[in-house]
């Protein structure tokens, strides 16, 4: 499987752009993204991922996984969950992307569709899901409550939703 490093570098060549070039665009230094590229700096922030995705005029998807990178589904508030869904492909949390909770499991990346209200998920936004129906932590699940998908705050385990999934990642469109 090619390596965070190896894709930044490839997309940058395919951008045409310079470490230094790069660098400006993100707002950091060209010794970083060696770093980055090399592999000696296998974790990024999600700003600096989103930055980097922006400068390379690619997609987070195809940063994180390559041009390879599964379909990205669309969260709605009724219907099949996005894992259930036909052309739905799981993915293995790569171990640079820092996550609001510890997940070894398969996750899905989703965006939240036109029309619907995912607050504090915005459509656009991409949201990494780690399907389960268990509590692990304090945090942003999502859960079904009166047969509708919604994005809700947990502190404690609850009866009075279904929890789907917990929320891994969350960025924000521009």
């Amino acid at each position: 499987m090619e390596s965070l490093g190896s894709r930044i570098k490839q997309l940058r060549l395919r951008a045409k752009l310079n470490k230094a070039a790069l660098a400006r665009k993100v707002g950091v230094s060209d010794v970083t993204i060696s770093y980055w590229e090399s592999g000696a700096i296998k974790q990024i922030g999600h700003e600096r991922l989103v930055a980097l995705a922006e400068a390379l005029d690619c997609s987070l998807a195809t940063l994180l996984e390559g041009d390879s990178a599964p379909l990205l589904l669309t969260l709605s508030h009724e219907g099949p969950l996005p894992w259930e869904q036909v052309q739905s492909t799981a993915m293995t949390v790569p171990e640079h992307l820092p996550l609001k909770a510890n997940w070894k499991a398969p996750c899905m990346m989703v965006t939240p569709g036109p029309e619907t209200d995912f607050a504090p998920a915005k459509p656009g936004d991409l949201l990494l899901l780690g399907p389960t129906h268990v509590f692990h932590k304090a945090g942003l699940y999502l859960v079904e409550q009166d047969g509708k998908l919604q994005l809700k705050q947990l502190s404690k385990a609850t009866s009075e939703a279904t929890i789907q999934a917990v929320l891994l990642a969350h960025w924000r469109s521009a």
